[in-house]
């Protein structure tokens, strides 16, 4: 027994005196604490923060608790959930980029560094019930399968429950679902109407019921962190019939428009201009017709995607107030960075164009418009758009101007925040590092020297629980107590101090000496459109040199130009996964995550399946990865093999001359690429060649969901009714992966004659 005992053992209980260890329960006094995180969320995309999309229970969190108009965030996903979790700085975890990486540098190992304990595992062992809900992101994605390693899953990092995604996006129509520790199937099919957003807050209101009903002695934890509005944006068909033709009118009159509201609202101070068009956004009476109907359809998908997110948010919240939980729980609402730059500047059907650099082909999107918004896409709108979501500011998510690190903030709680200050606004200087000493203040906790027996390093944010108070209205009088804050992403970099922001835009492959810094006096100058690095050289050197000692100070060294080619560069981890090129099957299994998965679009492969034909005739699903909108499958329909590659809805099909025989056989699928182009691919049974094709145009990185066997429930092709079950017997699947032939060898040439006969 690891506690002492303080009774007394004899022989016998009547000799003996028993005692009990002081029961973990928090005072009556303490706090729920609900963090409602969203993704890819601009400054301006919230009703009470200017935007035009409605968002009625952001807005009523608003009338009951504090906007803060000068939040800040790290420019991506993973880093910002790091710093929000932990209170530290997002390279000093281990988490300089998204969780994908591992660099090989202390900054960057796409975990959490043990010595930065989370919230939840402060709060778990002080008595407070943690959950996770939503997207988790800060696990090695090479971890993120049925057998992990699972050591920096959401359970192993402070959670009591888990409910949610591992990646940093999903389809909302097919996610890939974990439950604690170990994947699920989602509950109903997109057929019958199911959605993420709905099923994550039905789990968040399903935990918080049944622990209030069951233990309401105890406060709870629960960070919800939402999928939305990461693309792809998906919405129900009534959400996107709303927002129909509501953006008509173009992003430059839509951002005029914000910035008014903005102003009038007093959530920007007076006097901020609008920041000129970032580059490569066109006036939008540039556009032709075919660009203009895209980017607007695109547009009302985010919108619709984005209200029904907040409906589902206000759902959560009337179940707190049907539990009488409303007055003492602490809600925090914000996103992890600005709207993304990642649909480029036409927008996209599908997503993974832009990861694979690939312009959309806009010839064909007009046949497409009905499709945006459904499971038919996997949409992102382009940067127009994401310039109105993040007005009044320059640049966008992944960049360290504001359009990239300025974040809406939304903080209620009706028993520590007084009814004279609620609705008001903050304009102190903050980050998303605050928010954790925030939390635990508010819980009247402090951070322990050891957490799991590993000594913490230092918080580095600092608390924000003063700007509560109603003297703090005034930031010039209750300024912010924030020293200093440095931003670096991508090569990206800035650095913030007493009112003044320097900052510069990295381009990839430039030596960093060879960036040009830029200079704002941000109180007077919001949106960073007057730079004053010339008249200010003195001003501008200092904050450089301030910028290098942070830098120094929180481990953001070295610093990834990105010379390499690839963001995904690193080491296969021995013993994971991506660490080998050969893989062996044993179905029945969950599906594998993307991560986890051989590379079939960035490698040659070769795939055998050890099948038993039934007497009945041959079909079903062997293999499939991606879905309706990228993806690849191999199955059989009425007894013939066939391979469907789906690149961004353009179907390569390859089907055997015969249809395959009764009783056990050996189907291969040899699918030979050249290094960004095209690919041979021949199909086998036994062995012996039944047919081939070539295949115009591989994608690289195929789709962000991963690999089923023996079934397709994303359905890659309509070929086929999902899930279409194989009703044979899989014995085993092996591939073997290669890396890709270089367009001078011989292959590469007798593929390009091919092409050219087709």
């Amino acid at each position: 027994m690891n506690q002492t005992f303080h009774g007394v053992i004899a022989r016998e209980v009547a000799d003996s005196t028993p005692w009990w260890p002081e029961p973990n329960v928090p005072p009556a006094s303490a706090p729920n604490v609900l963090v409602a995180l969203l993704d890819d969320t601009g400054f301006a995309h919230l009703g009470c923060f200017g935007s035009a999309i409605d968002t009625p229970n952001f807005d009523r969190l608003a009338a009951r608790g504090l906007r803060y108009s000068n939040f800040h965030t790290t420019a991506l996903c993973s880093p910002s959930r790091a710093c929000l979790l932990t209170g530290r700085n997002h390279h000093a975890v281990g988490m300089r980029a998204v969780s994908n990486f591992d660099t090989g540098f202390p900054n960057m190992r796409g975990r959490i560094d043990p010595a930065a304990a989370t919230i939840a595992e402060v709060l778990q062992p002080a008595g407070w019930a943690t959950f996770c809900v939503g997207k988790w992101h800060l696990a090695p994605m090479r971890e993120a399968s049925a057998a992990g390693p699972f050591s920096d899953w959401p359970v192993q990092r402070g959670f009591d429950r888990f409910y949610g995604f591992m990646q940093g996006e999903t389809d909302h129509f097919h996610p890939e679902l974990y439950a604690d520790n170990h994947m699920v199937e989602q509950p109903t099919s997109a057929e019958d109407g199911y959605h993420l957003t709905e099923d994550l807050v039905d789990q968040a209101i399903d935990l918080i019921r049944n622990h209030h009903s069951l233990v309401p002695e105890r406060p709870f934890f629960l960070y919800l962190p939402f999928g939305a509005t990461h693309a792809p944006h998906q919405a129900p068909d009534d959400y996107l019939a709303k927002y129909r033709g509501r953006f008509d009118e173009g992003w430059d009159v839509w951002r005029e428009r914000t910035h008014q509201r903005q102003l009038e609202m007093g959530i920007i101070p007076e006097g901020t201009d609008l920041a000129p068009r970032n580059p490569g956004v066109r006036p939008w009476n540039d556009l032709d017709d075919t660009e203009r109907a895209f980017a607007c359809r695109l547009q009302e998908a985010f919108a619709a995607f984005l209200e029904h997110t907040d409906a589902q948010l206000g759902r959560l919240l009337d179940a707190l107030d049907d539990l009488d939980l409303a007055e003492n729980t602490l809600v925090v609402g914000t996103s992890d960075n600005g709207a993304s730059q990642e649909g480029n500047d036409t927008g996209v059907l599908d997503e993974f164009r832009h990861f694979n650099g690939t312009a959309e082909d806009m010839s064909s999107v007009g046949d497409r418009l009905d499709d945006i918004g459904t499971r038919r896409s996997f949409t992102n709108y382009p940067w127009g758009w994401a310039q109105v979501g993040n007005t009044p500011a320059k640049r966008y998510k992944q960049n360290t101007h504001g359009g990239g690190v300025r974040d809406p903030l939304i903080i209620s709680w009706p028993t520590g925040i007084s009814a004279e200050v609620q609705g008001q606004i903050r304009h102190q200087f903050h980050h998303i590092t605050d928010l954790a000493p925030t939390i635990l203040e508010v819980c009247d906790i402090e951070m322990p020297e050891s957490v799991k027996g590993v000594e913490q390093m230092p918080i580095h944010g600092t608390s924000m629980r003063y700007s509560f108070d109603a003297e703090s209205a005034d930031h010039r009088t209750v300024p912010s107590p924030k020293q200093a804050q440095y931003f670096e992403m991508f090569g990206h970099r800035g650095i913030w101090a007493d009112g003044w922001k320097a900052v510069t835009y990295h381009e990839s492959g430039r030596p960093l000496d060879d960036d040009r810094w830029e200079l704002y006096h941000l109180d007077s100058d919001f949106s960073e459109c007057h730079d004053l690095a010339a008249s200010h050289a003195d001003k501008l050197e200092e904050m450089i040199a301030l910028f290098w000692q942070e830098a120094e100070a929180n481990g953001v060294l070295p610093i990834e130009s990105y010379q390499r080619t690839g963001l995904f560069a690193g080491n296969p981890t021995f013993g994971t996964p991506r660490g080998r090129d050969r893989f062996v099957y044993f179905p029945p299994m969950h599906r594998v995550p993307m991560d986890s998965a051989p590379a079939f679009g960035a490698r040659s492969w070769r795939l055998r399946c050890h099948v038993d034909i039934a007497p009945t005739v041959a079909n079903g699903v062997l293999l499939a990865t991606g879905t309706i909108n990228n993806g690849l499958t191999v199955y059989l329909q009425d007894g013939h093999l066939v391979y469907d590659h789906n690149a961004y809805t353009t179907h390569t099909v390859i089907r055997s001359s015969n249809p395959v025989s009764a009783g056990a056989h050996v189907l291969g699928v040899d699918q030979q690429r050249v290094s960004r182009g095209p690919a041979r691919v021949e199909l086998l049974v036994d062995g012996e060649p039944v047919g081939d094709g070539v295949i115009p145009h591989v994608p690289v990185m195929i789709s962000s969901i991963g690999m089923d066997i023996g079934a397709n429930p994303t359905g890659v092709t309509d070929a086929y009714d999902a899930p279409f079950t194989f009703n044979g017997v899989i014995h085993r699947i092996e591939i073997e992966t290669e890396r890709a032939l270089r367009p001078d060898d011989e292959m590469a040439a007798e593929i390009r004659t091919a092409l050219g006969t087709q």
